[in-house]
């Protein structure tokens, strides 16, 4: 081969060598939350900071409100490889490895302070550490949902104002135990049909924390937010084995803190909303706010978290009930 030919390929080989070193990765993140609320923001936040700490080797898009599909569907495609990234609830991420769900069972929590301890613990790490073991995609963060209450078009009050009520409820089996132990009727109904399902009295109810209330605007065709404070809820930010097995370690070191920033700075947004919107249904919406009798509800719960509907152990259950 002449010199002039082999410079040539030298060169080719060089640049394809120099191409496969700044190859960039991209990712989907996918999510069933509007483009309004705290969850995206912080979602897009995090995904360029990840660009910029990996030198741009990841770009990360962020699809919200269903875009790739309900919260069933993007959890199968963590497996499938259609995502990379989510966010999702407890109930749904427990198809993978049950005992998770004991997070968002029913008045499983005291109080917010319980719940923020629980979040920091070595039970959920164990728990979510299970959870990759179980199906190979890996939890990275945790974030404040907040604390589901009760809409309708008539006050609860007490734990008998449940019964008959046709409330939507996700579409995952956990969130059923809220309607079937109160005597009401579990209707599972996607995220993004719940307006009109309320709209057109398919159901008589639905319950959600109050920022996702006020997003969704439920407080449009429901004349009552009922205080019932029935489940402490967080979404767990996971990524897909697929990615995460191919990561270096310095990537998945700038993954597990870029999200973990993201879910504090999240978590810390949502609370305080939740605070300010108590007063804001009432001035700003003209919606009647209701103080449920959580103590009535939550005594008839107490059955339910270590019986034969629950998906947990009653070790697990003593073991988070005694963090302080």
């Amino acid at each position: 081969m002449k010199p002039h030919a082999i410079k040539t390929v030298l060169a080719a080989f060089a640049l394809a060598l120099a191409g496969s070193a700044f190859a960039q990765t991209k990712l989907k993140f996918a999510h069933v939350y509007e483009t309004s609320e705290p969850y995206h923001q912080w979602a897009l936040w995090a995904a360029e900071e990840i660009r910029k700490r990996t030198a741009g080797r990841y770009e990360m898009q962020v699809f919200p409100a269903s875009q790739l599909g309900k919260e069933t569907d993007i959890n199968q495609g963590l497996t499938l490889g259609t995502v990379d990234v989510i966010y999702t609830g407890q109930a749904f991420a427990a198809r993978t490895y049950p005992p998770l769900a004991i997070g968002g069972a029913p008045f499983m929590f005291r109080d917010l302070e319980h719940w923020k301890k629980y979040s920091r613990s070595p039970l959920l790490e164990e728990l979510m550490d299970a959870y990759y073991k179980k199906g190979g995609n890996k939890p990275l963060a945790v974030t404040y949902y907040g604390v589901r209450h009760t809409t309708a078009n008539k006050a609860i009050v007490k734990p008998e104002d449940m019964v008959g009520l046709k409330l939507r409820v996700p579409d995952a089996p956990l969130y059923a135990a809220y309607p079937k132990v109160l005597g009401a009727n579990a209707t599972p109904i996607a995220f993004a049909e719940v307006y009109l399902a309320l709209q057109s009295k398919t159901v008589d109810a639905q319950e959600n924390p109050l920022p996702t209330i006020e997003a969704k605007k439920f407080y449009e065709v429901q004349s009552h937010v009922n205080l019932t404070g029935h489940i402490t809820e967080m979404l767990l930010t996971i990524v897909s084995g697929q990615v995460w097995s191919k990561a270096s370690e310095a990537d998945r070191k700038v993954f597990d803190a870029v999200f973990k920033e993201a879910a504090a700075k999240c978590t810390d947004e949502i609370a305080a909303a939740e605070q300010q919107l108590v007063e804001g249904f009432v001035s700003k919406y003209r919606k009647t706010v209701v103080k449920s009798d959580r103590a009535a509800f939550a005594a008839r719960f107490q059955a339910f978290h270590t019986g034969p509907d629950a998906t947990w152990d009653k070790a697990t259950y003593e073991r988070l009930q005694a963090i302080k």
